[in-house]
């Protein structure tokens, strides 16, 4: 059992311990907890990923530039390719959720990270991808406990609590499922041993991944906030609530000044209980925000309950 700021390996049995085919998990989780305290910030671009990454990004997730309508699909290689040469900062790429061939490629293009992402199209609606097959660490999306128990449990080494994926901007889904997810550890970390077994069930997750989660009083992995996350105070929000890090959308870079953008957020990350520093990261943004506020249909949609 290894342990590193307070995340552990999970699995204990040989089951993951082929290392002639796969990293053991451990390791996974050991690369992951490199990630904690960071932004990890979605490029489309080599160029972008080089701002990103000489604003202090710990990472960047690769997209495919806009296009309309149609199926969303793993990126390009060759484009994926061409960030891993720009940069020296982890390189994450998406899969579609289920898609195990598409993760194969990831890999062997030499993806630091697969994220098994449900903003592309599901390609698979019954089944994830098992995650033990692979070498490199993934990502995957949850919005509630039981379901990122049930993500670690296939092999994810980071938890992407998952909000908005519409890009409008609103963090409010993601502040709900970050509260949602923390309250039940909250609720988890209360109840005796006889307990635990019934919450296991009622969340449909792993009873030995739920008494861990309560022993630990987190989450055994890393654990990332994602959706409608775009000021420094946003990152604040993430942070003091309990995550580890946070995503931040590639809009960043339609911004005037895209650089003071993502330098702003990675200040925030590093310093969230710091309100001198959450300050001067917000300050002057106001001209950089265009096209970030709600519109009216979604606002309304937001009073109806909807995000």
């Amino acid at each position: 059992m290894a342990a590193q700021d307070g995340a552990v390996t999970i699995y204990n049995s040989g089951a993951v311990a082929d290392t002639k085919i796969k990293n053991p998990y451990s390791l996974k989780v050991g690369l992951a907890q490199m990630l904690r305290g960071g932004a990890i910030v979605e490029v489309t671009n080599a160029d972008q990923a080089k701002l990103a990454e000489d604003a202090g990004a710990c990472s960047v997730v690769v997209s495919d530039p806009p296009h309309g309508g149609g199926i969303l699909r793993m990126s390009d290689p060759s484009l994926v390719k061409d960030i891993k040469r720009a940069v020296s900062i982890p390189v994450m790429a998406r899969s579609r959720v289920g898609h195990f061939v598409e993760a194969q490629i990831l890999e062997a293009i030499g993806v630091d990270y697969v994220d098994e992402s449900e903003y592309l199209a599901f390609a698979d609606e019954d089944h994830y991808i098992n995650k033990h097959n692979f070498r490199c660490p993934f990502v995957c999306g949850a919005e509630t406990l039981g379901d990122a128990l049930r993500r670690i449990r296939e092999g994810a080494a980071v938890i992407r609590t998952q909000g908005d994926l519409s890009g409008s901007g609103n963090v409010a889904q993601t502040v709900r499922n970050v509260r949602s997810i923390m309250g039940q550890i909250r609720m988890l970390n209360n109840m005796d041993d006889d307990e635990v077994f019934k919450f296991s069930k009622s969340i449909a997750a792993p009873y030995d991944l739920v008494a861990q989660t309560k022993q630990m009083g987190r989450l055994p992995v890393v654990q990332f906030a994602s959706g409608g996350i775009v000021t420094p105070a946003d990152v604040g929000l993430m942070m003091q609530l309990g995550c580890d890090g946070v995503f931040i959308g590639s809009d960043v870079f339609g911004s005037p000044d895209p650089y003071k953008r993502v330098r702003g957020i990675v200040d925030a990350v590093g310093n969230y209980n710091d309100p001198d520093v959450l300050v001067e990261a917000s300050s002057g943004l106001a001209g950089l925000m265009a096209g970030m506020s709600l519109g009216e249909d979604r606002i309304e949609g937001f009073v109806r309950g909807g995000v």
